[in-house]
């Protein structure tokens, strides 16, 4: 029988300039999904995020996935090492960056 649980990684969290979700141990799964939700955006904002994942928490590699979105998305993730996050940014319509307002959660399976 597999394990499953999920994590709030963010919570309407806010972030005034570039984004960094808290990264997460989860060494055990075999496969993960982040949820990934924009609130709130001005028309024209659009939520640019990749999966990084790392051996040890402190030095990270991106993964390839890429969330781009203006309300909610989700990328999957396999053959991970001890610790996966996002990073990146959201971005008006004329390409600037702008803060957002953030939530993430991590569904993870093993």
């Amino acid at each position: 029988m597999k394990t499953f649980y999920t994590s709030v990684v963010e919570l309407r969290a806010h972030f005034p300039g570039r984004i960094q979700t808290h990264p997460y141990e989860c060494g055990w799964a075999d496969e993960a999904i982040f949820f990934v939700d924009l609130h709130d955006p001005e028309p024209g904002d659009v939520l640019v995020l990749r999966t990084q994942l790392s051996a040890d928490g402190i030095r990270w590699l991106d993964e390839g996935g890429v969330i781009e979105t203006n309300t909610s998305a989700f990328t999957r993730v396999g053959h991970f090492g001890g610790f996966l996050r996002l990073v990146g940014a959201a971005h008006r319509a004329d390409g600037s960056e702008t803060g957002a307002t953030v939530s993430v959660r991590l569904a993870l399976k093993g």
